[in-house]
């Protein structure tokens, strides 16, 4: 798109909202994982954040990514724990990150480390949701933008 048109184009906003909210006291490995891990529910879940392939000047394929930008918040456990209930009372499509998953080595074992605990005594590091804008913001209500 050349520089004219996408001046003249207004911006895109978006009726829903991706965020992810991780505890701050996370290693920086840690919240790069945590982030990438929730993200990868949402986009097989709700097909619609999607958008078309990628291809460059070659003709070279890419795969396709979010359509919508994903807002990184950082904040308490007790935000974070603040934040899951109330996606929870909203129905919100949500991931979550436990800490026991740090310690899994597969998927297998990553599910029944969560089914094993129950949601108000989950260890909590980070959680996605997604869904219209100010229930989303609602949600990470308390929480403060990734730095």
């Amino acid at each position: 798109m050349s520089s004219e048109t996408s001046a003249s184009t207004p911006p895109i906003r978006f009726d829903t909202k991706i965020a992810v909210l991780l505890r701050d006291d996370l290693e920086t490995w840690q919240r790069l994982n945590v982030t990438s891990f929730l993200v990868s529910g949402i986009g097989p879940m709700i097909p619609e954040v999607v958008g078309e392939p990628y291809e460059d000047a070659d003709g070279t394929a890419y795969l396709p990514m979010f359509r919508q930008p994903v807002l990184v918040f950082e904040g308490t456990k007790e935000v974070l724990r603040a934040a899951h209930t109330r996606a929870l009372a909203r129905a919100l499509p949500r991931a979550l990150f436990t800490s026991d998953l740090f310690t899994t080595g597969n998927d297998r074992d990553n599910r029944a480390a969560v089914r094993a605990v129950g949601a108000g005594e989950l260890d909590l590091v980070g959680l996605a949701v997604y869904g219209p804008r100010n229930g989303v913001d609602r949600v990470v209500k308390g929480a403060r933008m990734h730095p």
